[in-house]
């Protein structure tokens, strides 16, 4: 079951994680933080977002992030990622 609000959500804070290089995320992946967001719709939610190895350190980056309504309801979350490739946005 999807939730449209959480997943617009994550599809936009998946696009705000997209704009760093991979030059500039490579010094420090693996890496990811947490923090408290407001969706579209007003709702108050968790956004966990990370950097992590694809393969092999130094290899392509792949970016998740999950939007959920705080701890207990983290498996009802919506979830989006994408890899930033080595090499492609130096």
């Amino acid at each position: 079951m999807t939730d449209p609000d959480l997943a617009e959500m994550a599809e936009d804070e998946l696009t705000r994680a997209l704009t760093l290089k991979w030059s500039e995320l490579s010094g420090i992946t693996p890496w990811g933080d947490s923090y408290d967001g407001i969706t579209p719709a007003g709702r108050e939610v968790m956004v966990d977002r990370s950097y992590i190895w694809q393969g092999a350190a130094g290899g392509d980056i792949l970016v998740e992030v999950a939007v959920y309504g705080g701890p207990s309801r983290y498996e009802l979350g919506e979830r989006a990622s994408a890899l930033i490739a080595r090499g492609g946005k130096e």
